[in-house]
């Protein structure tokens, strides 16, 4: 198995919340033997597999389509000036998600766009959204600064208390590595919210 189909692997497995190696992903990448045909997968072979009906295909879809558009080799260049500019840059492929997930935009000392990151699905809390592993890529790309930003399938974009809590740990973290986060923007239906706006980003002193 090469690395990304191991990475696909974990998250697929994340978004289902199965083991990687659980009867249901042991199925989807026997039917896909490449990482191709996993990325051209249909939903109507998807429901073929024993314990995926229609919502489960639609779930791993989505999920798939958020890897690939995450995976691009060659993002858009693009600055960043506003929470506005965030919302329109993500929220194209969190629109049709069903759980949260948490994404980290890197950004070089011009705020110009390096790469996006998926960090974590599911609820957050902060064993999943650990400062570890959001840092981790952006120090081995030599971010100059971060944006994180997540989703509410609710559709509602108000922060959350773990949210606000999760955005502070993350902040001061960054304080401390010398790598700013900027913002963090919550995306709901049609609409978001800038922590930093509300002003619920916190600094070390």
């Amino acid at each position: 198995m090469n690395n990304n189909q191991f990475e696909l692997r974990s998250l697929l497995a994340d978004s289902l919340r199965e083991k990687p190696s659980s009867y249901i992903i042991d199925q989807i990448f026997s039917l896909c033997r490449t990482t191709e045909e996993l990325i051209e997968v249909t939903e109507q072979e998807l429901t073929s597999i024993k314990g995926i009906g229609q919502m489960k295909a639609r779930q791993i879809l989505a999920a798939l389509k958020l890897a690939q558009a995450l995976a691009a080799t060659s993002p858009p260049i693009c600055k960043i000036r506003s929470p506005e500019d965030v919302y329109n840059l993500i929220e194209p492929e969190f629109r049709y998600l069903q759980k949260e997930h948490f994404v980290v935009i890197l950004l070089n000392s011009k705020n110009a766009v390096i790469a996006t990151e998926l960090i974590s699905i599911g609820s957050l809390n902060a064993c999943l959204v650990h400062p570890r592993e959001v840092f981790r890529p952006a120090i081995k790309r030599s971010s100059a600064s971060i944006i994180c930003c997540h989703n509410h399938p609710s559709g509602s974009p108000d922060p959350s208390p773990e949210d606000i809590s999760i955005t502070k740990r993350l902040s001061d973290a960054g304080t401390l590595i010398g790598i700013d986060v900027l913002d963090h923007i919550v995306i709901g239906h049609k609409q978001y919210v800038s922590l930093k706006e509300r002003g619920l980003m916190s600094i070390v002193h």
